[in-house]
């Protein structure tokens, strides 16, 4: 016999309203519904340009929103935002709680700038207390285009989904020369060596991915050491320089 609890609560979710990004998920809707869809994510587009235009160079900093602050994962993340700080470059996060707000902390306590790109999301995710400038975002996609488009690098701690789906798309977009060879620094050798070992061990052997491709990734337990690798790979290899070289034009509003 059906659970009525169950039965109870799919007729709540079917009579809720979609929200805009959850019906244009649909497949095709009217015409009009698509233009503003479209107006309104060009949009969210040219505000995160113009709030993110003059704050590099950063570093991306991923990682999940779920560690407390007395959990070894949110002090080692905390370090690296500061060594990034210390390295000068600007700690650029998701904007919300766990290692996002560990690693814009460690900026802050070492005076360096610290960004947010958060995310709008029905359980409303709080921008952290620690961020220079923060911008929200409705949708994922063009948060996730922000997080990659201003940063020289990424550093990834442990996390879920998100996490994984942020990692995993920016080394595509490596993988695919979408964009250069950016460093890739995974943190945290035990809670990444089951990937690590199932990239190796299945992937590079079933060759859907290459044994060069391997090489796109660096695994460290050391905070100082992803973030001087980082320091020594985008510095160096790709002559980019802390010179902010972009000049404010008046007339535009900056």
């Amino acid at each position: 016999m059906p659970d009525k609890n169950i039965a109870s609560t799919t007729h709540e979710e079917e009579k809720r309203p979609l929200r805009s990004e959850q019906r244009f998920l649909l497949g095709p809707q009217t015409r009009g519904f698509e233009l503003k869809m479209a107006c309104r994510v060009f949009v969210e587009f040219i505000r995160g340009f113009r709030a993110l235009h003059f704050i590099g160079p950063c570093v991306t900093v991923f990682g999940s929103a779920r560690f407390k602050e007395d959990s070894s994962q949110y002090q080692l993340a905390r370090s690296v935002g500061g060594f990034l700080a210390k390295a000068g470059f600007t700690v650029m996060t998701g904007g919300g709680p766990g290692i996002m707000e560990a690693a814009n902390r460690g900026a802050k306590e070492e005076g360096g700038i610290s960004v947010g790109c958060n995310i709008i999301l029905p359980h409303e995710q709080a921008p952290n207390p620690y961020l220079d400038r923060v911008v929200s975002f409705r949708y994922f996609f063009v948060r996730k285009v922000m997080l990659v488009k201003y940063s020289y690098a990424f550093i990834v701690l442990p996390g879920g989904f998100g996490t994984f789906d942020e990692v995993f798309e920016t080394l595509t977009l490596i993988q695919t020369a979408k964009i250069e060879h950016f460093p890739i620094v995974l943190v945290g050798v035990e809670f990444w060596k089951p990937l690590v070992d199932f990239l190796q061990n299945t992937l590079v052997v079933q060759g859907t991915i290459s044994a060069e491709d391997m090489k796109l990734i660096h695994v460290t337990d050391s905070p100082a050491a992803a973030v001087e690798y980082v320091r020594y790979t985008a510095m160096r290899r790709f002559g980019l320089t802390y010179g902010n070289k972009i000049k404010r034009r008046w007339y535009l509003g900056e």
